[in-house]
């Protein structure tokens, strides 16, 4: 039987906090659910609105949940004691971070994963799109050179690094703050980090870049995810004309919550 509130009785719940608990759970966008496992891809509404991007998004989502179930299956095969409290459960998100000048839409791509071991665990990465060209890009057209171990890239690793060792310090976590946790973090492109336009103060400008870790990258698994910002004017004396037009303004005021 399908429960109809009346306004009053609906604006009550509300107010008591009670309606979240009765709106249906989020359809995914695509799912493989099995005996062996429980996998789910989410498009946020502003990824949805742009056509080319959730189609890309997609896609990658609907290869990343084949192979796990794949994977989930030759695990049963191997070793069927693994799955006697349930199939393994992943989730991917896919959400917008910020959109540059109309142009350059900066996506953050969360996964979680149980496949039954010692805890769940999880992953972030990013994905920066060109809606000119429709197609993914790198930041490397805002730089005049981003060659592994190069000028720029050497000073973008010591500004993340920088801001990796004040996040710990807020956190009381500055033990982990070592050499030995930040060799990951390399002047490469590939290495340094998943990389996002932030937002600014000023509209439709990009106040600098975050870089987004998942647990285990740069801090023990019970650090979680860090979030290390290098503003855009540390980066000035190596952005071409294109990047000297995308950056201006400030981080927005609770941002850095937000993100970490």
């Amino acid at each position: 039987m399908k429960l109809v509130l009346k306004p009053a009785v609906a604006l009550l719940l509300s107010a008591l906090g009670i309606c979240s608990s009765l709106a249906a759970d989020p359809t995914p966008d695509a799912i493989v659910k099995n005996r062996n496992i429980d996998a789910r891809i989410f498009l946020d509404d502003k990824v949805k609105a742009d056509a080319p991007l959730a189609a890309d998004c997609l896609a990658e989502g609907k290869k990343w949940l084949d192979k796990n179930a794949a994977d989930a299956a030759a695990s049963r095969k191997q070793d069927p004691q693994f799955f006697k409290d349930g199939g393994w459960d992943f989730e991917r998100k896919y959400s917008i971070r910020s959109v540059v000048v109309d142009r350059y839409v900066s996506v953050l791509r969360d996964d979680y994963m149980d496949t039954h071991g010692a805890h769940p665990n999880s992953d972030v990465n990013t994905v920066l799109w060109d809606k000119s060209e429709n197609k993914r890009i790198s930041i490397r057209p805002f730089f005049t050179e981003t060659a592994d171990n190069g000028t720029t890239m050497k000073a973008m690793v010591k500004a993340v690094i920088a801001s990796l060792k004040i996040e710990k310090k807020k956190r009381d976590t500055s033990e982990t703050a070592t050499e030995e946790w930040f060799k990951g973090v390399e002047p490469s492109l590939l290495k340094i980090g998943a990389a996002t336009l932030a937002p600014s103060t000023e509209t439709g400008k990009s106040s600098g870049l975050t870089f987004h870790y998942p647990p285990y990258a740069v801090g023990p698994y019970a650090e979680g995810q860090y979030v290390a910002f290098v503003p855009w004017e540390s980066l000035k004396p190596y952005l071409t004309a294109e990047g000297a037009r995308i950056f201006g303004g400030a981080r927005p005021r609770g941002d850095a919550d937000e993100q970490q």
